[in-house]
């Protein structure tokens, strides 16, 4: 294993743990305001410092791991699960049916999705779930092109007409056969799914259409606190590495989990 890609495992896990017990690892409540305590610099109170209202930096980036993970991890697993049985549906099939769900796939790719997603959110509301919903529908395409072109690919192998000739139901050729063939495409899919869900939500996060203002998110406290850099670098800085650090380590990750995926099935 590269040292790069242990050390993108060992800082994701960091990541997932702070998401999962936030209350355990952040050393103060990370909502509590103290005015008095207002962009102090890194101390042995506050390791990271504070912000504008005096809320302790490096409890609010432990407690934004939550969000920053639930929401990107959603995306992911429904953009791969959708564009999975649409790239199974219409790779098998052909025909109209694919055409058809070409032709949409095609509409929805031509609209970038965090433009939609921002024009969406911003007139009808809704925030994070509609949000979640916008990015699922609008980044499914650009999965099921590479999926689908890999479906295409195997279907026409022998092991396939030989399955058909022996009456094997399309739904079992599918599942069974065809399915087995797109693991590695489908590593791919989950990480790019997450990276592009993690930068995309936390985009809108930081144009205000994401989470609640004061929440604890990374997006969010970019934000809020890019003006006050100069008095406490932490408080913009600190968020900003958190981000780029799980978006960097998601990419390696996947990169590394897709190639030794592809060695394994060209080995068999």
């Amino acid at each position: 294993m590269p040292p790069s890609v242990a050390l993108s495992i060992a800082f994701l896990l960091v990541v997932l743990l702070c998401a999962a017990v936030p209350a355990v690892l952040a050393p103060l409540d990370p909502a509590r305001i103290q005015a008095e305590e207002a962009l102090q610099g890194a101390s042995s109170a506050h390791l990271l410092g504070t912000d504008d209202l005096g809320r302790d930096i490096l409890s609010r980036v432990v407690a934004g791991a939550r969000s920053a993970i639930l929401g990107p991890a959603i995306v992911a697993v429904a953009t791969a699960v959708l564009s999975t049985a649409l790239a199974l549906a219409a790779g098998y099939y052909g025909g109209r049916l694919d055409d058809l769900i070409g032709r949409a796939a095609d509409l929805v790719y031509a609209i970038p999705a965090l433009i939609l997603a921002i024009v969406v959110v911003g007139l009808f509301g809704g925030g994070y779930p509609l949000a979640i919903a916008v990015l699922v529908v609008f980044n499914t395409p650009t999965a099921l092109r590479i999926l689908r072109a890999t479906v295409i690919e195997h279907r026409r192998l022998p092991y396939v007409e030989a399955a058909e000739t022996l009456g094997v139901p399309p739904r079992t050729i599918m599942l069974r056969h065809l399915l087995p063939n797109l693991e590695a495409m489908l590593v791919t899919t989950v990480f790019l799914g997450f990276t592009y869900g993690m930068v995309e939500l936390s985009a809108l996060s930081f144009l205000g259409l994401g989470v609640p203002p004061g929440s604890s998110d990374w997006g969010r406290m970019l934000a809020e606190n890019r003006v006050q850099v100069f008095q406490n670098v932490w408080a913009a800085l600190a968020p900003g590495i958190a981000l780029v650090g799980t978006v960097v380590a998601a990419n390696l990750l996947g990169d590394w989990g897709y190639r030794r995926l592809e060695r394994r099935r060209a080995e068999r």
